[in-house]
């Protein structure tokens, strides 16, 4: 996801809330907090889906290949080390693309910045973790966070990498980010594991 991309994302979350219910991007139904996504391959964006256009794109196939829905699964990881994969930052997220490649993301004030991982290094990282062979291409990404301390690895849907972005961007301060931003990560991931 570019950072228009992201910023967008970002616009359309401030207007809803304004404009009260959250609605289904794909039809324009009323959906209820804790709804489906679908990443929108040719924009590369992550959309609100109501529960019936989530499920026409259960299937990574289905219709054009343009829509794919986010899966929920959330996996805690262990014996990962984020040295490994070459993260030079203490919060990140990997994600695989279609042809196989993988991409690493951090968040940033001004979005998330994003550089190639070498593809021996994530042959290794997967090698060492089963989960990892499972994750899906576009939708789901590997998050790390070893940052203040934290040591935690996590097979998530996209859309949570999204919004640890946004929490980066709405709460960052300074050159360092301040204490707030390491307050509202910290509690990004209490949710994460709370679900």
């Amino acid at each position: 996801m570019t950072v228009s991309a992201l910023s967008r994302v970002i616009t359309r979350a401030a207007a809803r809330s304004r404009e009260g219910a959250e609605r289904c991007e794909l039809c324009s139904a009323a959906v209820p907090e804790g709804h489906a996504h679908v990443l929108d391959e040719r924009a590369g964006e992550v959309l609100c889906a109501c529960r019936a256009c989530a499920l026409l794109f259960e299937q990574d196939a289905a219709a054009d290949g343009r829509y794919r829905r986010v899966p929920d699964r959330r996996i805690r990881l262990s014996g990962l080390s984020p040295a490994d994969l070459g993260v030079p930052v203490g919060l990140a997220f990997f994600v695989k693309r279609p042809d196989g490649g993988v991409d690493a993301h951090y968040p940033s004030p001004l979005g998330a910045t994003r550089w190639d991982v070498d593809p021996d290094t994530w042959s290794r990282a997967v090698a060492g973790c089963e989960p990892l062979r499972t994750i899906r291409p576009s939708v789901e990404a590997l998050l790390v966070n070893t940052s203040q301390d934290a040591d935690e690895q996590w097979l998530v849907p996209i859309d949570e990498c999204y919004r640890l972005v946004a929490v980066v961007r709405r709460h960052w301060t300074g050159l360092s980010g301040g204490g707030q931003v390491w307050k509202e990560i910290e509690a990004f991931f209490d949710r994460l594991a709370g679900r």
